[in-house]
């Protein structure tokens, strides 16, 4: 099921990074959500993993994986841990991978299922996420897999020179995942891809 998935899904609609379609066979999504959806986990739509969040379709993890343009030596923050799963496809590549999740429940959950599988390289924080994560900054790279209505300046702070930022913007069906670099301290967009995904919220539970 992981091969068809990789095969129709990923490289079907066109990525092509070797590390990151090699990733995308080694993790075993199914074990990221609840054994009733075991059969469902390698199909091409994102699931529920309570708390009103979903665990992405894989081609969005594998196509946001691949925007991040990792070579493997980089230090990643990933906003929006949910299940796991994406920050487990990162662990494979990347050298260190930094995650926040806003739902202790999750974040817990998540961090379990990560040091159960051997990850030594993913570091969880419950918190909000729109702060990042300053103590480990800069970061190489930051992923974002929750939509807030404008690009958090705590995020952009954090990026190094020259690093690269993948996150959705926007709010319902009006988001746009969009592709960043640092350049003399400013973003520069390089591509913009329309998708949908749950809002980013702090920790009363309003939107950002």
């Amino acid at each position: 099921m992981r091969e068809k998935m990789v095969k129709y899904q990923i490289e079907g609609r066109g990525v092509t990074d070797k590390k990151v379609l090699n990733a995308m066979r080694m993790v075993e999504r199914h074990l990221f959500v609840d054994p009733e959806l075991h059969t469902q986990a390698y199909n091409d739509y994102p699931l529920g993993i309570g708390e009103g969040q979903t665990i992405s379709q894989p081609y969005i993890v594998a196509l946001m994986t691949e925007m991040l343009k990792l070579q493997g030596q980089e230090k990643i923050l990933e906003i929006g841990t949910g299940s796991g799963y994406q920050a487990a496809i990162l662990g494979e590549i990347a050298d260190s991978v930094f995650t926040i999740e806003i739902f202790k429940s999750l974040g817990k959950h998540a961090e379990q299922i990560l040091g159960a599988l051997g990850y030594k390289n993913i570091f969880v924080k419950i918190g909000d996420g729109y702060q990042g994560w300053p103590e480990k900054a800069p970061f190489d790279g930051i992923i974002v897999t929750c939509s807030p209505t404008h690009i958090p300046k705590p995020l952009i702070n954090q990026l190094k020179e020259g690093g690269r930022m993948v996150i959705p913007v926007g709010e319902g069906y009006h988001q746009q995942l969009e592709i960043y670099i640092k350049k003399d301290d400013k973003l520069k967009q390089l591509d913009t891809v329309p998708v949908r995904f749950v809002p980013m919220i702090n920790e009363e539970g309003k939107k950002y």
